[in-house]
């Protein structure tokens, strides 16, 4: 069993106490990489282990620099520090990387490297060389500095509730309050709050949109959305295989979510659902509450992960022993939730805005789920070999949503507590799947017409969104609201076409917890395998290594939703 107490390897090519503070600073030691002759196997094993510290040194301070901005988006200090690397650091040893992969590739030695385990490093690193063009340098540049806008902007929202400030996040556990007044009193606020910055959003999204279509025509794409497969290194599937997926969701999970819409306005009582209905608890029933405050919702996933198996609880302990935790939702804090591995040390961060609900302890296992990824894959010998696809990513995490149900009478000792928990959970499996395809369909919109005005985007997201959404949910009065519900989602912002990843990835969670069904200790075998691997096998490999299949075919679609509304109707029979 691997052990989670992580000491970062003594340091072989750079100082031990070097830190990124210039570009100048930096540049001797690409120089020297780039200058070394490589005369054997040998010295080219070595060579990769040196750019292999670098880049982990960069990374970790580049994170930190993401990490402190995201914990206070008022702090100019932390913008500015990120926005320095962002412009003066990255933009400059982009041409060096590309050098060095160069150097790479023309090496004669680079054929004595093995395959089984640098297929995919070699394969991705020619993919770098393919896409590298100056002149998109100083925009890329541009582009990090204008995403984290959103971060600063979302962070700064919020509303009052009974005579008292909340952020969005912490403001939406109103929503499921069993007093429907106060339920579309807080739905309204937050509406109109998010609404006060909707022109704002549109003018950041369109600039975003802009620069990143003349990022793919400056590479020779004639979209970024072609850009981007290619960037985000989808080797494996194509648009046409997400098209098809769109519809299967379509025909295949559609109407599952209106089934879960049915039994939620059967339980409240109610003629018709308001768009503040979907998360409530009827009349007599109090909203989950799986903890009080960021410290018992650490504690309490401790017990949970160490139950499951104690390595998964000890990774959770190492990363409170070194504050590696940001779980509680507070003002000037960025929207959203985030595991961030920390490529030097080894020991990943969670960042999160828990306020008490249901959804935040979903969201820690989720987290908590990759940060057991980046304890597993972090004795790798290269960073490379860390940077896995995020569709192998997000089924260590969504995985670990499913697998720790059956530990969570640790947050909920009352049986009743603990079945509806484990309902909302499994209709959440299945509900986020239309979410996923609208977000994903309409950003192939997006960058297939990036010329299109915000009145053209409103039209396409509406259409797109009404094609993904059961008529369970009356919307009359609140059509504004729902015109610009697209600016809810960071990553269209921040992180371009990563979306549909979750959809793939939801597929092979609930594979793996079929699996867990079956044959718990073989299945939890196999995730340490496969998230053990990372990134030095393909992803069909990876997901055959966790015992799995690389397929969302619609058939097998079908075959999994069956399987979860089975769960489901189940739980709803008790």
């Amino acid at each position: 069993m691997p052990n989670a107490h992580i000491t970062a390897p003594p340091r072989q090519f750079l100082p031990a106490d070097f830190a990124v503070t210039t570009w100048d600073a930096l540049q001797p030691y690409f120089e020297t990489l780039q200058q070394r002759p490589i005369n054997s196997s040998e010295e080219l094993s070595r060579w990769l282990a040196d750019i292999s510290e670098l880049e982990a040194v960069i990374s970790e301070d580049a994170c930190w620099r993401q990490i402190r901005m995201t914990r206070d988006t008022a702090s100019k200090e932390y913008e500015e520090a990120f926005t320095y690397f962002c412009m003066e650091i990255q933009p400059k040893l982009q041409p060096y990387a590309d050098a060095l992969n160069r150097k790479l590739l023309d090496s004669p030695f680079t054929a004595d490297l093995d395959p089984a385990q640098y297929f995919p490093y070699l394969r991705n690193v020619r993919k770098q060389v393919k896409l590298f063009n100056e002149k998109n340098i100083p925009i890329q540049a541009e582009l990090s500095v204008m995403a984290q806008q959103y971060g600063v902007i979302s962070g700064a929202m919020t509303i009052e509730v009974n005579g008292q400030e909340y952020t969005l996040q912490q403001a939406a556990k109103f929503l499921e309050n069993p007093d429907r007044k106060l339920r579309e009193e807080v739905f309204t606020k937050t509406g109109e709050r998010r609404l006060q910055d909707r022109e704002k959003l549109d003018a950041l999204y369109s600039s975003l949109v802009s620069k990143r279509h003349e990022v793919a025509q400056n590479a020779g794409f004639a979209n970024y959305r072609d850009y981007k497969f290619e960037e985000l290194g989808r080797f494996e599937y194509t648009k046409e295989d997400c098209f098809q997926f769109h519809q299967a969701i379509r025909e295949h999970i559609l109407p599952l979510v209106g089934g879960a819409l049915e039994r939620q306005r059967q339980k409240l009582g109610l003629d018709t659902l308001r768009p503040w209905d979907g998360d409530a608890e009827p009349e007599g029933t109090k909203p989950l509450e799986p903890f009080k405050d960021g410290n018992e919702l650490i504690s309490k996933s401790i017990a949970c992960f160490k139950e499951l198996r104690p390595f998964f609880g000890e990774c959770l302990e190492v990363m409170q022993d070194m504050q590696r935790l940001d779980l509680d939702s507070r003002k000037n804090k960025a929207p959203g939730g985030y595991n961030c591995p920390l490529a030097e040390t080894g020991v990943p961060f969670i960042f999160m805005n828990a306020a008490g609900q249901m959804k935040d302890l979903t969201t820690m296992v989720h987290e908590g789920g990759h940060a057991v990824h980046s304890f597993l894959s972090h004795n790798l010998p290269l960073s490379a070999f860390k940077e896995y696809p995020m569709e192998i990513a997000e089924v260590a995490s969504m995985s670990m949503e499913l697998f720790t149900m059956d530990h969570w009478h640790l947050f909920f000792d009352n049986p009743e507590e603990l079945r509806r928990a484990k309902l909302q959970q499994l209709e959440r499996a299945i509900v986020i799947f239309p979410w996923i395809a609208t977000i994903d369909k309409f950003q192939h919109w997006i960058y297939e017409n990036p010329a299109h005005t915000p009145e053209e985007r409103t039209a396409a997201w509406t259409r797109i969104l009404d094609e993904f959404t059961p008529g369970n949910i009356d919307w009359t009065g609140f059509e504004h609201f729902r015109a610009s519900n697209w600016q809810r989602q960071l990553h269209l912002f921040e992180v371009p076409f990563y979306y549909i990843e979750y959809g793939i990835a939801q597929l092979g969670a609930i594979a793996m917890w079929k699996q867990y069904r079956e044959k718990p200790e073989q299945a939890l075998d196999n995730y340490m395998k496969a998230l053990g691997l990372g990134y030095t096998k393909t992803l069909p490999e990876l997901y055959e290594a966790a015992g799995i299949r690389f397929d969302f075919s619609p058939a097998y679609v079908k075959e999994l939703a069956d399987f979860v509304q089975a769960e489901i109707d189940l739980l709803t029979k008790k």
